[in-house]
């Protein structure tokens, strides 16, 4: 189907798309659309809700404190990730925000912030927050799915339950000075599927030894995979990017 008047305006709802089917506006939906975005009846917008993939939708009904959109045409099926998921240690907030923003352009099909024995803003990391980041990334980006924001949970409670099947690409800064570095791209050569992954980056303080010494262990079992990110010491926030674009080059929709 033609699309009446193509619009930059993407809207995440929490609602069924289809062909003919109504979506109401509550009261912060309409205030965006119609007084910031300045939207009127019979404009066309672009919605995901997370499982549907996007649809055009006309808005029928515009208001101050609502507003009703009627989905015309299905433009994008739903694009599923690969099996990855990013686990983090939280840092401060505007950085762990980037975090999250980034993970759901890269094609993380997961979010688990960890609370490692060397996390120092635990305290301050508000899952609901981080959640609407995700919804806005995935708004601004093209995206069709939106990643959960997983509670933070103790990184040693996250391994102790830790599903057989799926296997940790841990970057392990202490390796940047050694010799003979394992790479990401062995995994590939190792005979490694793109699927289930996730990828594990600690704090700004790195691993402690009991850490480290339980992901050793895992990795004697094939669930763990060491790797470096070269020779450079990387801030969190840039090694969450740079590893799990290296990922997706080896492993994932890149290749």
């Amino acid at each position: 189907m033609v699309r009446l008047m193509a619009s930059k305006v993407r809207l995440y709802v929490e609602h069924p798309l289809g062909e003919g089917q109504s979506v109401p506006l509550n009261r912060d939906q309409a205030h965006y659309l119609f007084g910031v975005m300045r939207l009127a009846v019979g404009t066309v917008l672009s919605l995901i809700n997370g499982t549907d993939g996007e649809w055009d939708a006309q808005v029928a009904e515009a208001g101050k404190k609502g507003g009703v959109l009627v989905c015309i045409a299905q433009t994008k099926p739903l694009q599923m990730p690969p099996d990855l998921w990013l686990m983090f240690a939280p840092i401060r907030k505007e950085r762990t925000a980037f975090i999250v923003e980034k993970a759901v352009e890269m094609g993380a099909g997961r979010i688990m912030p960890v609370q490692t024995a060397y996390t120092q803003s635990a305290n301050r990391i508000r899952v609901d927050k981080l959640q609407a980041h995700a919804v806005e990334a995935a708004e601004q980006c093209g995206g069709t799915f939106v990643p959960p924001v997983d509670d933070l949970v103790k990184l040693e409670k996250v391994l102790a339950e830790w599903p057989a099947d799926r296997i940790i690409m841990f970057c392990d800064e202490s390796m940047a000075d050694t010799r003979g570095n394992p790479r990401i791209s062995q995994m590939r050569r190792d005979g490694h599927s793109p699927g289930p992954w996730a990828v594990l980056i600690g704090p700004e303080g790195g691993f402690s030894p009991q850490e480290q010494s339980k992901l050793y262990e895992m990795s004697e079992r094939g669930q763990v995979h060491h790797v470096d990110l070269g020779p450079r010491i990387l801030r969190a926030d840039t090694a969450a990017v740079a590893a799990l674009a290296l990922w997706q080059y080896e492993l994932g929709d890149w290749y």
